[in-house]
């Protein structure tokens, strides 16, 4: 099967490894033929490793004090998708509310309601009646 050559104390040894069938090997010493049980050692099961993370450091103050950015103060109501604007019905300078109907707009063969995103009074209307709009066009400008 396999031929090894070992040097022990200074003596030469030609080993060959006949057959290994259940712990027990039979090999060929320099032409003398042995059978040898093999005994193995038991290895405990290796644990499972266990992932250690260092504590994260707090910021320091300069970290901790990054300013968000300032909301801004308009919002620009954008169109939904490409369609035609066919009513207002809102003017400039009108107080709106959340939720407040601000245009019709016709889009894929129906109405759709174009509504205020937030509270606020009306400060640009971009668009008129009868505007081909494309999507994400500027329709008004609320403060």
């Amino acid at each position: 099967m396999k031929k090894y050559k070992f040097i022990i104390k200074g003596h030469d040894y030609e080993v060959d490894i006949l057959n290994y069938e259940n712990d027990v090997v039979e090999l060929e010493v320099n032409g003398t033929h042995y059978a040898v049980e093999v005994q193995r050692e038991v290895k405990e099961k290796p644990k499972t490793p266990r992932l250690v993370r260092t504590a994260v450091p707090r910021p320091s103050p300069e970290e901790a004090g990054i300013a968000r950015a300032a909301p801004s103060p308009t919002v620009s109501i954008k169109t939904p998708l490409p369609g035609t604007i066919l009513k207002i019905l809102v003017k400039v300078g009108d107080e709106v509310k959340k939720g407040d109907t601000l245009l019709i707009m016709e889009a894929m063969k129906m109405e759709n309601n174009i509504m205020a995103e937030k509270a606020g009074k009306v400060a640009q209307i971009k668009v008129k009646e009868g505007d081909n709009v494309l999507q994400n066009d500027v329709l008004i400008v609320l403060d």
